[in-house]
């Protein structure tokens, strides 16, 4: 880890939300000092801001109230108030000579404009990471999306360093597919997963047993496929080009209309971009009206 001034290796994060507590935590455990949780008004005597500040020995502050920053500002709410919190801070302060950020997978730092046009540096710094309040989340070795003005990405690559991780430029048209990407890696792999426990319940396995069933599975597929990629980890039906399972599969999934679209859907992909043999008799086994 670098040697970096204690000054120099200051953030303040606005937000005290999944997000801003794992970062507020993770950088102070790679010593970057979390010198402000900044929030609404009203917001201050939250439980959940004064709780992290206290974590992280911050101190708490109030949106458009706060003027004395540190060298990093990292902006930790929801997409759709990035601009109006950017709008405000740009009122107050100093901005020149300071990065901000904003951790959105989707949108640019064009959100920021109002802070750049004040002098400020900003980018776009998104983790390619889930934040679930059940869990602390560790962000070591966690890859990072950036997009942004070039002196507050080199800041951004000395804290993703820090964490042992790896930025990946994306091109400021391209953020809404980048996160698309990731929304594929984990929020619709658990909507497969809900539309797995669908197909159980229907097969009559007890919804106890539903997780430690799949599990194993689960695992090893996802190991599969992190070693080895997606061809040599697709298995089943469709790489035997087993027409008749397909067909029973796509008859018996009537019982589950959702789940049925979501095999249909993924057998699409499977075609187009995984070995299946028998494509043919496959092909019109997923088409077959008398499947249906």
């Amino acid at each position: 880890m670098r040697k970096v001034g204690s000054k120099k290796k200051s953030v303040s994060i606005v937000g005290a939300g999944r997000l801003a507590h794992a970062l507020a935590t993770n950088l102070t455990s790679i010593g970057w000092k979390v010198s402000s949780i900044v929030v609404r008004r009203g917001k201050q005597r939250s439980s959940a801001a004064g709780k992290l500040a206290a974590e992280v020995g911050a101190k708490v502050e109030v949106l458009g109230e706060a003027e004395h920053w540190s060298r990093v500002v990292w902006i930790c709410v929801p997409d759709g108030a990035i601009a109006e919190v950017a709008s405000v801070l740009a009122r107050r302060g100093v901005w020149s000579g300071r990065a901000v950020f904003h951790s959105s997978g989707a949108l640019t730092s064009d959100e920021l404009k109002q802070l750049r046009d004040k002098g400020a540096k900003v980018a776009s710094v998104h983790p390619g990471m889930t934040f679930v309040r059940e869990s602390k989340t560790a962000m070591r070795e966690v890859p990072f999306g950036i997009e942004g003005d070039a002196a507050a990405l080199r800041l951004a690559g000395e804290i993703i360093g820090d964490f042992g991780g790896t930025a990946i430029k994306i091109p400021k048209e391209k953020k809404a597919l980048y996160h698309a990407f990731d929304t594929f890696a984990s929020p619709m792999l658990v909507a497969l997963m809900a539309a797995l426990e669908g197909v159980g319940k229907a097969a009559g396995i007890p919804e106890k047993e539903l997780r430690p069933m799949a599990g194993p599975l689960l695992r090893q597929t996802l190991e599969n496929y992190l070693t080895h990629g997606a061809h040599s980890a697709f298995t089943g039906a469709f790489v035997r080009g087993d027409e008749g399972v397909v067909r029973k599969h796509v008859k018996a999934l009537q019982e589950v209309p959702l789940a049925r679209e979501a095999y249909l859907a993924l057998a699409r992909v499977a075609m187009e971009r995984l070995p299946v043999k028998n494509r043919g008799a496959v092909k019109r086994a997923l088409e077959d009206d008398d499947a249906s």
